[in-house]
Protein backbone atom coordinates (compact mmCIF):
# COMPACT_ATOMS: atom_id res chain seq x y z
CA UNK A 1 0.00 0.00 0.00
CA UNK A 2 2.85 2.36 0.85
CA UNK A 3 4.34 2.12 -2.63
CA UNK A 4 1.09 1.81 -4.53
CA UNK A 5 1.09 4.31 -7.39
CA UNK A 6 -1.65 6.86 -7.78
CA UNK A 7 -2.10 7.25 -11.51
CA UNK A 8 -5.20 8.46 -13.31
CA UNK A 9 -6.73 4.99 -13.18
CA UNK A 10 -6.19 4.72 -9.45
CA UNK A 11 -7.79 8.11 -8.88
CA UNK A 12 -10.81 7.18 -10.98
CA UNK A 13 -11.26 3.93 -9.08
CA UNK A 14 -11.45 5.69 -5.71
CA UNK A 15 -14.53 7.32 -4.28
CA UNK A 16 -13.88 11.07 -4.78
CA UNK A 17 -16.40 12.14 -2.15
CA UNK A 18 -14.84 9.78 0.40
CA UNK A 19 -11.36 11.02 -0.48
CA UNK A 20 -12.40 14.65 -0.04
CA UNK A 21 -13.97 13.97 3.36
CA UNK A 22 -10.86 12.05 4.44
CA UNK A 23 -8.66 15.00 3.44
CA UNK A 24 -10.94 17.41 5.31
CA UNK A 25 -10.83 15.25 8.45
CA UNK A 26 -7.03 14.93 8.26
CA UNK A 27 -6.62 18.69 7.78
CA UNK A 28 -8.73 19.47 10.83
CA UNK A 29 -6.82 17.41 13.42
CA UNK A 30 -4.21 20.09 14.06
CA UNK A 31 -6.63 22.93 14.77
CA UNK A 32 -9.14 20.64 16.54
CA UNK A 33 -6.60 19.92 19.26
CA UNK A 34 -5.60 23.58 19.54
CA UNK A 35 -8.25 24.69 22.01
CA UNK A 36 -10.65 21.79 22.60
CA UNK A 37 -9.61 21.75 26.27
CA UNK A 38 -9.86 25.53 26.83
CA UNK A 39 -13.18 25.26 28.75
CA UNK A 40 -11.36 22.82 31.07
CA UNK A 41 -8.58 25.28 31.96
CA UNK A 42 -9.83 25.95 35.52
CA UNK A 43 -10.11 22.25 36.36
CA UNK A 44 -6.75 21.60 34.68
CA UNK A 45 -5.10 24.24 36.89
CA UNK A 46 -6.54 22.59 39.99
CA UNK A 47 -5.76 19.05 38.87
CA UNK A 48 -2.11 19.74 38.04
CA UNK A 49 -1.58 22.22 40.91
CA UNK A 50 -0.37 24.92 38.54
CA UNK A 51 -1.20 28.52 37.65
CA UNK A 52 -3.36 30.06 34.97
CA UNK A 53 -0.34 31.60 33.24
CA UNK A 54 1.38 28.22 33.05
CA UNK A 55 -1.78 26.61 31.72
CA UNK A 56 -1.94 29.24 28.96
CA UNK A 57 1.52 28.16 27.83
CA UNK A 58 -0.09 24.95 26.57
CA UNK A 59 -1.73 27.14 23.92
CA UNK A 60 1.27 29.37 23.23
CA UNK A 61 3.73 26.53 22.67
CA UNK A 62 1.18 24.63 20.60
CA UNK A 63 0.80 27.58 18.22
CA UNK A 64 4.56 28.10 17.96
CA UNK A 65 5.14 24.41 17.28
CA UNK A 66 2.31 24.39 14.73
CA UNK A 67 3.91 27.32 12.90
CA UNK A 68 7.57 26.28 12.86
CA UNK A 69 6.94 22.57 12.23
CA UNK A 70 5.36 23.45 8.89
CA UNK A 71 8.76 24.68 7.69
CA UNK A 72 10.09 21.11 8.05
CA UNK A 73 7.05 18.98 7.21
CA UNK A 74 6.56 20.45 3.73
CA UNK A 75 10.09 19.73 2.46
CA UNK A 76 10.06 16.27 4.05
CA UNK A 77 6.92 15.39 2.09
CA UNK A 78 8.62 16.60 -1.10
CA UNK A 79 11.63 14.36 -0.43
CA UNK A 80 10.08 11.21 1.06
CA UNK A 81 6.49 11.39 -0.17
CA UNK A 82 3.19 12.64 1.23
CA UNK A 83 1.90 9.34 2.60
CA UNK A 84 4.75 8.20 4.88
CA UNK A 85 5.21 11.66 6.42
CA UNK A 86 1.46 12.03 6.92
CA UNK A 87 1.13 8.63 8.59
CA UNK A 88 4.14 9.36 10.80
CA UNK A 89 2.60 12.69 11.74
CA UNK A 90 -0.71 11.09 12.70
CA UNK A 91 1.16 8.52 14.82
CA UNK A 92 3.04 11.28 16.65
CA UNK A 93 -0.26 13.14 17.10
CA UNK A 94 -1.94 10.12 18.70
CA UNK A 95 0.98 9.32 21.02
CA UNK A 96 1.30 12.96 22.09
CA UNK A 97 -2.45 13.21 22.70
CA UNK A 98 -2.30 10.18 24.99
CA UNK A 99 0.75 11.64 26.73
CA UNK A 100 -1.26 14.82 27.30
CA UNK A 101 -4.13 12.83 28.77
CA UNK A 102 -1.78 11.02 31.17
CA UNK A 103 0.25 14.13 32.12
CA UNK A 104 0.94 14.34 35.85
CA UNK A 105 2.29 17.90 35.80
CA UNK A 106 2.07 21.00 33.63
CA UNK A 107 5.62 20.62 32.27
CA UNK A 108 4.77 17.19 30.86
CA UNK A 109 1.57 18.54 29.34
CA UNK A 110 3.37 21.44 27.65
CA UNK A 111 6.01 19.08 26.24
CA UNK A 112 3.36 16.70 24.94
CA UNK A 113 1.47 19.59 23.36
CA UNK A 114 4.57 20.59 21.38
CA UNK A 115 4.71 17.12 19.81
CA UNK A 116 0.94 17.05 19.36
CA UNK A 117 1.19 20.21 17.25
CA UNK A 118 4.09 18.72 15.30
CA UNK A 119 1.94 15.75 14.33
CA UNK A 120 -1.15 17.85 13.73
CA UNK A 121 0.60 20.23 11.37
CA UNK A 122 1.31 17.31 9.01
CA UNK A 123 -2.40 17.18 8.29
CA UNK A 124 -2.60 20.89 7.48
CA UNK A 125 0.45 21.00 5.20
CA UNK A 126 0.33 17.65 3.44
CA UNK A 127 -3.37 17.72 2.55
CA UNK A 128 -2.75 20.98 0.69
CA UNK A 129 0.16 19.41 -1.17
CA UNK A 130 -1.92 16.30 -2.00
CA UNK A 131 -4.60 18.51 -3.53
CA UNK A 132 -1.95 20.14 -5.73
CA UNK A 133 -0.65 16.70 -6.75
CA UNK A 134 -4.01 15.21 -7.69
CA UNK A 135 -6.43 17.92 -8.79
CA UNK A 136 -6.42 20.56 -11.49
CA UNK A 137 -6.16 24.16 -10.34
CA UNK A 138 -9.89 24.91 -10.70
CA UNK A 139 -10.88 21.68 -8.93
CA UNK A 140 -8.19 22.32 -6.35
CA UNK A 141 -9.81 25.64 -5.42
CA UNK A 142 -13.06 23.76 -4.72
CA UNK A 143 -11.35 21.25 -2.43
CA UNK A 144 -9.20 23.92 -0.78
CA UNK A 145 -12.32 25.93 0.03
CA UNK A 146 -13.65 22.95 1.99
CA UNK A 147 -10.25 22.38 3.58
CA UNK A 148 -9.75 25.96 4.76
CA UNK A 149 -13.29 25.95 6.16
CA UNK A 150 -12.50 22.81 8.18
CA UNK A 151 -9.19 24.22 9.45
CA UNK A 152 -10.90 27.45 10.51
CA UNK A 153 -14.14 26.04 11.89
CA UNK A 154 -12.53 23.23 13.91
CA UNK A 155 -11.13 25.57 16.61
CA UNK A 156 -14.43 27.48 16.63
CA UNK A 157 -16.47 24.36 17.41
CA UNK A 158 -13.90 22.43 19.47
CA UNK A 159 -14.47 24.32 22.77
CA UNK A 160 -18.16 23.42 22.67
CA UNK A 161 -17.24 19.73 22.46
CA UNK A 162 -14.52 20.21 25.08
CA UNK A 163 -16.99 21.77 27.51
CA UNK A 164 -19.30 18.77 27.15
CA UNK A 165 -16.44 16.30 27.65
CA UNK A 166 -15.23 18.18 30.72
CA UNK A 167 -18.71 18.15 32.24
CA UNK A 168 -19.17 14.47 31.38
CA UNK A 169 -15.74 13.31 32.58
CA UNK A 170 -12.72 15.61 33.10
CA UNK A 171 -10.22 17.76 31.22
CA UNK A 172 -8.34 14.59 30.24
CA UNK A 173 -11.35 13.40 28.22
CA UNK A 174 -10.63 16.00 25.53
CA UNK A 175 -7.21 14.49 24.91
CA UNK A 176 -8.60 10.95 24.89
CA UNK A 177 -11.11 12.12 22.30
CA UNK A 178 -8.54 13.67 19.94
CA UNK A 179 -6.33 10.58 20.35
CA UNK A 180 -9.24 8.33 19.36
CA UNK A 181 -10.06 10.64 16.46
CA UNK A 182 -6.43 10.46 15.35
CA UNK A 183 -6.49 6.64 15.45
CA UNK A 184 -9.64 6.58 13.31
CA UNK A 185 -8.21 9.02 10.76
CA UNK A 186 -4.91 7.14 10.73
CA UNK A 187 -6.60 3.82 9.96
CA UNK A 188 -8.62 5.40 7.15
CA UNK A 189 -5.50 7.04 5.72
CA UNK A 190 -3.51 3.81 6.03
CA UNK A 191 -6.10 1.92 4.04
CA UNK A 192 -7.45 4.53 1.63
CA UNK A 193 -4.75 7.08 0.80
CA UNK A 194 -2.04 6.36 -1.75
CA UNK A 195 1.16 8.23 -2.51
CA UNK A 196 0.55 11.23 -4.77
CA UNK A 197 4.04 12.74 -5.08
CA UNK A 198 5.98 11.10 -7.89
CA UNK A 199 8.51 13.88 -8.35
CA UNK A 200 10.43 13.20 -5.16
CA UNK A 201 13.31 15.61 -4.66
CA UNK A 202 15.83 12.88 -3.81
CA UNK A 203 18.76 15.25 -3.97
CA UNK A 204 17.35 17.48 -1.24
CA UNK A 205 18.79 17.30 2.25
CA UNK A 206 18.25 19.40 5.33
CA UNK A 207 20.98 21.81 4.27
CA UNK A 208 19.03 22.63 1.11
CA UNK A 209 15.76 23.45 2.88
CA UNK A 210 16.66 27.13 3.43
CA UNK A 211 17.56 27.37 -0.26
CA UNK A 212 14.16 25.95 -1.19
CA UNK A 213 12.40 28.54 0.94
CA UNK A 214 14.59 31.33 -0.37
CA UNK A 215 13.78 30.31 -3.95
CA UNK A 216 10.08 30.61 -3.13
CA UNK A 217 10.48 33.96 -1.39
CA UNK A 218 12.24 35.27 -4.50
CA UNK A 219 9.13 34.43 -6.55
CA UNK A 220 7.01 37.63 -6.47
CA UNK A 221 3.93 35.64 -7.42
CA UNK A 222 4.29 33.18 -4.55
CA UNK A 223 5.05 35.94 -2.08
CA UNK A 224 2.04 37.98 -3.23
CA UNK A 225 -0.36 35.08 -2.78
CA UNK A 226 1.23 33.99 0.52
CA UNK A 227 1.08 37.49 2.01
CA UNK A 228 -2.53 37.81 0.89
CA UNK A 229 -3.36 34.73 2.99
CA UNK A 230 -1.12 35.87 5.86
CA UNK A 231 -2.37 39.44 6.22
CA UNK A 232 -5.93 38.22 5.73
CA UNK A 233 -5.30 36.04 8.77
CA UNK A 234 -3.90 39.03 10.67
CA UNK A 235 -7.15 40.93 10.10
CA UNK A 236 -9.15 37.98 11.41
CA UNK A 237 -7.04 37.43 14.54
CA UNK A 238 -6.95 41.16 15.30
CA UNK A 239 -10.71 40.94 15.61
CA UNK A 240 -10.51 37.74 17.68
CA UNK A 241 -8.12 39.45 20.11
CA UNK A 242 -10.21 42.60 20.55
CA UNK A 243 -13.88 41.65 20.22
CA UNK A 244 -14.29 39.73 23.52
CA UNK A 245 -13.07 42.75 25.49
CA UNK A 246 -15.47 45.09 23.67
CA UNK A 247 -18.35 42.74 24.46
CA UNK A 248 -17.34 42.53 28.14
CA UNK A 249 -15.89 45.98 28.90
CA UNK A 250 -17.82 48.28 26.55
CA UNK A 251 -21.18 46.54 26.15
CA UNK A 252 -21.09 44.76 29.52
CA UNK A 253 -22.44 41.56 27.99
CA UNK A 254 -21.53 37.92 28.67
CA UNK A 255 -19.69 35.19 26.72
CA UNK A 256 -22.99 33.73 25.48
CA UNK A 257 -23.66 36.95 23.55
CA UNK A 258 -20.22 36.73 21.96
CA UNK A 259 -20.81 33.10 21.01
CA UNK A 260 -24.22 33.87 19.49
CA UNK A 261 -23.13 36.81 17.33
CA UNK A 262 -19.91 35.07 16.32
CA UNK A 263 -22.16 32.90 14.17
CA UNK A 264 -22.18 35.86 11.76
CA UNK A 265 -18.41 35.49 11.43
CA UNK A 266 -18.32 31.71 11.01
CA UNK A 267 -21.37 31.88 8.73
CA UNK A 268 -19.72 34.54 6.58
CA UNK A 269 -16.57 32.48 6.27
CA UNK A 270 -18.51 29.35 5.33
CA UNK A 271 -20.50 31.33 2.74
CA UNK A 272 -17.27 32.64 1.22
CA UNK A 273 -15.81 29.14 1.02
CA UNK A 274 -19.01 27.85 -0.57
CA UNK A 275 -18.98 30.59 -3.19
CA UNK A 276 -15.27 30.05 -3.88
CA UNK A 277 -15.93 26.38 -4.59
CA UNK A 278 -19.16 27.00 -6.47
CA UNK A 279 -17.65 29.43 -8.95
CA UNK A 280 -14.12 28.02 -9.18
CA UNK A 281 -14.70 26.78 -12.73
CA UNK A 282 -16.34 30.02 -13.85
CA UNK A 283 -14.29 32.79 -12.26
CA UNK A 284 -10.49 32.83 -12.43
CA UNK A 285 -8.32 32.93 -9.34
CA UNK A 286 -7.25 36.56 -9.49
CA UNK A 287 -10.72 37.83 -10.32
CA UNK A 288 -12.15 35.94 -7.35
CA UNK A 289 -9.49 37.49 -5.11
CA UNK A 290 -10.33 40.92 -6.54
CA UNK A 291 -13.98 40.39 -5.58
CA UNK A 292 -12.92 39.27 -2.11
CA UNK A 293 -10.74 42.35 -1.63
CA UNK A 294 -13.62 44.66 -2.58
CA UNK A 295 -15.90 42.95 -0.05
CA UNK A 296 -13.17 43.11 2.58
CA UNK A 297 -12.66 46.85 2.08
CA UNK A 298 -16.41 47.38 2.40
CA UNK A 299 -16.28 45.45 5.68
CA UNK A 300 -13.30 47.49 6.92
CA UNK A 301 -15.07 50.77 6.14
CA UNK A 302 -18.16 49.50 7.95
CA UNK A 303 -15.98 48.54 10.94
CA UNK A 304 -14.47 52.04 11.01
CA UNK A 305 -17.93 53.58 10.85
CA UNK A 306 -19.13 51.28 13.63
CA UNK A 307 -16.25 52.41 15.83
CA UNK A 308 -17.02 56.07 15.10
CA UNK A 309 -20.67 55.81 16.19
CA UNK A 310 -19.94 53.61 19.20
CA UNK A 311 -20.71 49.98 20.01
CA UNK A 312 -24.25 50.31 21.26
CA UNK A 313 -25.28 46.88 19.91
CA UNK A 314 -23.35 43.67 19.08
CA UNK A 315 -24.45 43.84 15.45
CA UNK A 316 -22.35 47.00 15.03
CA UNK A 317 -19.31 44.95 16.04
CA UNK A 318 -20.06 41.63 14.34
CA UNK A 319 -21.92 42.81 11.22
CA UNK A 320 -18.87 44.31 9.48
CA UNK A 321 -16.78 41.29 10.49
CA UNK A 322 -19.32 39.06 8.76
CA UNK A 323 -18.43 40.79 5.47
CA UNK A 324 -14.72 40.54 6.21
CA UNK A 325 -15.11 36.82 6.98
CA UNK A 326 -17.01 36.39 3.71
CA UNK A 327 -14.11 37.99 1.86
CA UNK A 328 -11.63 35.73 3.69
CA UNK A 329 -13.57 32.68 2.54
CA UNK A 330 -13.23 33.88 -1.05
CA UNK A 331 -9.60 34.99 -0.87
CA UNK A 332 -7.87 32.21 1.09
CA UNK A 333 -8.60 29.10 -1.03
CA UNK A 334 -7.90 30.97 -4.27
CA UNK A 335 -4.66 32.47 -2.97
CA UNK A 336 -3.51 29.08 -1.65
CA UNK A 337 -4.29 27.46 -5.01
CA UNK A 338 -2.32 30.23 -6.71
CA UNK A 339 0.79 29.88 -4.54
CA UNK A 340 0.83 26.08 -4.85
CA UNK A 341 0.96 26.40 -8.64
CA UNK A 342 3.96 28.74 -8.73
CA UNK A 343 6.44 25.90 -8.05
CA UNK A 344 4.52 22.62 -8.36
CA UNK A 345 7.79 20.65 -8.04
CA UNK A 346 8.03 21.72 -4.39
CA UNK A 347 4.34 22.09 -3.55
CA UNK A 348 4.86 20.63 -0.07
CA UNK A 349 7.55 23.19 0.69
CA UNK A 350 5.28 25.96 -0.61
CA UNK A 351 2.40 24.73 1.56
CA UNK A 352 4.67 24.61 4.60
CA UNK A 353 6.05 28.12 4.11
CA UNK A 354 2.58 29.52 3.47
CA UNK A 355 1.22 27.81 6.57
CA UNK A 356 4.09 29.16 8.65
CA UNK A 357 3.44 32.71 7.47
CA UNK A 358 -0.28 32.26 8.06
CA UNK A 359 0.16 31.07 11.65
CA UNK A 360 2.81 33.66 12.42
CA UNK A 361 0.69 36.50 11.03
CA UNK A 362 -2.26 35.39 13.13
CA UNK A 363 -0.06 35.50 16.21
CA UNK A 364 1.17 38.95 15.14
CA UNK A 365 -2.38 40.30 14.91
CA UNK A 366 -3.22 38.91 18.34
CA UNK A 367 -0.01 40.27 19.86
CA UNK A 368 -0.39 43.78 18.44
CA UNK A 369 -4.00 44.21 19.53
CA UNK A 370 -3.21 42.77 22.96
CA UNK A 371 -0.14 44.98 23.40
CA UNK A 372 -1.94 48.19 22.46
CA UNK A 373 -5.25 47.16 23.99
CA UNK A 374 -7.82 49.92 24.50
CA UNK A 375 -11.33 49.38 25.80
CA UNK A 376 -12.77 51.60 23.05
CA UNK A 377 -11.74 49.13 20.35
CA UNK A 378 -9.46 51.61 18.57
CA UNK A 379 -6.47 49.25 18.49
CA UNK A 380 -8.61 46.41 17.12
CA UNK A 381 -10.13 48.42 14.26
CA UNK A 382 -6.85 50.23 13.64
CA UNK A 383 -4.81 47.06 13.19
CA UNK A 384 -7.58 45.41 11.15
CA UNK A 385 -7.38 48.37 8.77
CA UNK A 386 -3.57 48.35 8.79
CA UNK A 387 -3.30 44.66 7.90
CA UNK A 388 -6.02 44.98 5.25
CA UNK A 389 -4.04 47.76 3.56
CA UNK A 390 -0.87 45.65 3.72
CA UNK A 391 -2.73 42.77 2.09
CA UNK A 392 -3.94 44.93 -0.80
CA UNK A 393 -0.49 46.45 -1.36
CA UNK A 394 1.22 43.04 -1.20
CA UNK A 395 -1.16 41.32 -3.57
CA UNK A 396 -1.38 43.98 -6.26
CA UNK A 397 2.25 44.95 -5.92
CA UNK A 398 3.59 41.41 -6.29
CA UNK A 399 0.96 39.52 -8.27
CA UNK A 400 -0.71 42.37 -10.15
CA UNK A 401 -3.95 42.52 -12.07
CA UNK A 402 -2.86 40.79 -15.24
CA UNK A 403 -2.89 37.07 -15.90
CA UNK A 404 0.28 35.08 -15.31
CA UNK A 405 1.64 31.59 -15.50
CA UNK A 406 -0.20 30.42 -12.40
CA UNK A 407 -3.47 31.65 -13.79
CA UNK A 408 -2.97 29.63 -16.94
CA UNK A 409 -1.70 26.48 -15.24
Amino acid sequence: MLNAPMNSQTIKSTNPKLSIWVLIAIASIGTLALNIFVPSMPSLVTSLSTTQSMAQLTLTFYLLSLAFAQLIVGPLSDKYGRRPILLLGILIYVIASLASAFAINIETLISARIFQALGGCCGIVITRAIIRDVYSKSKGVVILSYLTAAITLAPMLAPILGAFLDQWASWRASFYFVAAFGVLIGLIALKGLYETNFNLTKSMNFSTIPAQYWSLLKEPEFLGYALAVAFNNSVFFSFIAGAPFIIADVMHLGPSTYAFYFLLVSGGYMAGNFLAGRFANKIKTQKMINIGIIIMLVGIMAALYGYSIGYSHPIILFGPMGFIALSAGLISPNAIAGLLNVRPDIAGTAAGLSGFLQMLSGALGTFMVGTFHQQSGFSMVGFMTFFAILMVISFYGLVGRKSNKAENA
